[in-house]
């Protein structure tokens, strides 16, 4: 499952960091160039692993940037500021709609890596 995962949240990564370029508030994400090469360079490794890599590392990047992306939502809807949450993670401005989008990719990462036998 986690190269499954890989795949499709690779081709999902590239795609919004790409339309990032163009609508910086896509789906109402605070999208700047720093939070769209962010996207484009998670949608590559995940691209690699989903096709190329072995399942293990699938598996191991999947549960890495599962904790990862849970860990952002969850610290941006607590630390963050004001009605929209917003919160500034060096370059990257983060409001409820992506903490909301960082808690549901976190979620699904994780089940990616959870549910793939070793």
């Amino acid at each position: 499952m986690a190269k499954t995962v890989c795949k499709i949240l690779g081709v999902v990564f590239l795609l919004v960091g790409i339309a990032g370029f163009a609508k910086a508030d896509l789906l109402g994400a605070h999208l700047n160039p720093a939070h769209n090469i962010v996207h484009i360079l998670t949608g590559a490794a995940a691209l690699y692993l989903g096709f190329a890599g072995s399942l293990s590392a699938a598996r191991a990047f999947a549960l890495i940037f599962g904790v990862v992306y849970l860990a952002l939502g969850i610290l941006g809807l607590t630390m963050g500021t004001g009605a929209m949450r917003m919160w500034t993670v060096g370059p990257l401005e983060l409001g409820n709609v992506d903490h909301g989008i960082h808690i549901l990719l976190g979620a699904v990462f994780l089940a990616g890596g959870l549910f793939t036998k070793k």
